[in-house]
């Protein structure tokens, strides 16, 4: 907008610059050319007159004329009166002066003028003439004037005035940024609370200043972010009561189920209470999964940097227990180095990771491998979690990140049908993607898009 706002402005002075320089430069060229023409034909008038005359005196005053002059007098005839100066060629205009007794003015150019001003004019024959008539025509004074003159004035006057103008467009562009600037402060202002919010800062305010338009616009979004500050306020005190209102009763449940199992000698009651058990797990798995998702919707946080290396190695260390009993080994590949920063929520990633571990180790074989990849390209960095289970059909993946959805497989049976929905949640709300692919050799391959942070966390 900033740069529109100075073209524009620009434009407008370009304009104006037009309007009032061009004519005047288009009067003073033609200005220069009439003056110039007078000028010169009043000195050929001059001379013819004094060709005309035919005395002594006046044939001498001519040839004095004719040397001062600055551009080439021609005289016909030269017998008596001008015999050192030339003749001129027969042409048109010399034959319209000696019969017909008119002058000729020749630029030279239709456009402007040519290199050379010619004037050719008829002399009159002054003994016989009467008062306020002419004589017969005796002869013909031409002058050959180089306008080179004229077109160094001509570039003069032209240059300084589109030098002029391009000073003054530069100021214009100069003010036109600074006016730019101060009329798009209150919109920055507005933006960037707007991207603060997008971020998940619900503290940010614009400033009310402006135009009475963009502080009306100010105030209204203020009062909306006051109202949304207000909504997420309740929202968190209700994901935490709900938290501690429901976990509280499952915790209670599964140890009462625990000591029952623990005091049942029955074997069908045994079963029975750890189907009981598993149930009311997948119901804690199914709590945490919804809790999780409620805090990711409401984006109670912003994004900040993360090194990915610290967070993948601490995931490890609380998975890798649960993958050694089965034999699965857990490994690390790629360029995840302590400097590698992700934009992610604190504690998103961490759950992401364990989410997508858990689905890896749920489906490996006993004796197989794990495999996390990162690679950073340019402003993202690519995680990749692949496993060696049976993998998923493309329509199984069209539908891996519904809610509740759960496959045929091992985590279809004990999962809470939550945990790609919270694992993409998550991710996006980061900024990311999230893809499943196959693995090259069988199995599933989670790929994560994370936006990379500056080097040093800015």
């Amino acid at each position: 907008m900033i740069r529109q706002l100075i073209r524009s402005y620009v434009l407008l002075v370009a304009v104006a610059i037009a309007l009032f320089t061009v004519p005047v430069a288009f009067t003073l060229t033609d200005q220069l050319r009439g003056d110039t023409g007078a000028s010169v034909e009043r000195e050929a008038t001059t001379m013819a007159r004094l060709l005309g005359a035919g005395n002594a005196d006046a044939c001498r005053a001519l040839g004095e004329m004719a040397s001062a002059f600055e551009g080439t007098v021609q005289v016909t005839p030269t017998d008596d009166c001008a015999p050192d100066l030339p003749r001129p060629a027969g042409d048109a205009a010399l034959t319209n002066a000696l019969e017909k007794g008119d002058s000729t003015t020749d630029w030279g150019s239709r456009f402007i003028w040519g290199k050379n001003l010619v004037i050719t004019v008829p002399a009159h024959e002054r003994e016989t003439a009467s008062d306020g008539d002419e004589g017969p025509v005796v002869g013909a004074v031409r002058i050959v004037y180089s306008t080179q003159e004229m077109t160094n004035r001509l570039w003069l006057i032209w240059g300084f005035r589109a030098i002029l103008a391009v000073l003054v467009l530069a100021v214009a562009a100069v003010i036109g940024a600074g006016v730019a600037r101060r009329l798009t402060r209150p919109l920055r202002q507005l933006n960037d609370m707007a991207s603060k919010f997008s971020d998940g800062d619900l503290t940010a305010r614009s400033p009310v200043t402006g135009p009475q338009e963009t502080q009306t616009l100010a105030r209204t979004l203020n009062q909306g972010a006051e109202r949304l500050d207000t909504l997420i306020a309740a929202q968190r005190i209700f994901v935490a009561d709900a938290s501690h209102q429901l976990r509280t009763p499952l915790t209670a449940l599964r140890l009462s189920l625990d000591n029952i199992a623990d005091g049942v000698d029955d074997e069908y009651v045994r079963e029975d209470v750890e189907q009981a058990t598993a149930e009311v797990v997948r119901m804690s798995r199914l709590v945490n999964d919804l809790l999780v998702l409620a805090r990711a919707e409401a984006k109670v946080t912003a994004a900040e940097p993360l090194p990915l290396r610290d967070v993948i190695e601490e995931r490890f260390a609380v998975w890798r227990p649960a993958a050694d009993e089965r034999g699965v080994t857990v490994t690390l590949r790629g360029s995840a180095d302590g400097r590698l920063l992700v934009l992610a929520t604190p504690g998103h990633l961490d759950q992401v990771l364990d989410n997508v571990l858990s689905n890896a180790l749920e489906v490996s074989p006993d004796g197989g491998t794990i495999t996390v990849e990162v690679e950073a390209r340019g402003d993202e960095v690519v995680l990749s979690v692949l496993d060696e289970g049976p993998g998923m059909s493309e329509t199984e993946k069209s539908r891996a990140f519904d809610r509740f959805w759960r496959g045929q497989g091992l985590t279809g049976r004990t999962g809470s049908g939550l945990g790609l929905a919270v694992v993409r949640q998550l991710v996006s709300d980061d900024g990311g993607t999230v893809a499943l692919h196959d693995a090259p050799g069988g199995g599933l391959c989670v790929t994560l898009n994370l936006r990379a942070a500056p080097r040093g966390g800015g």
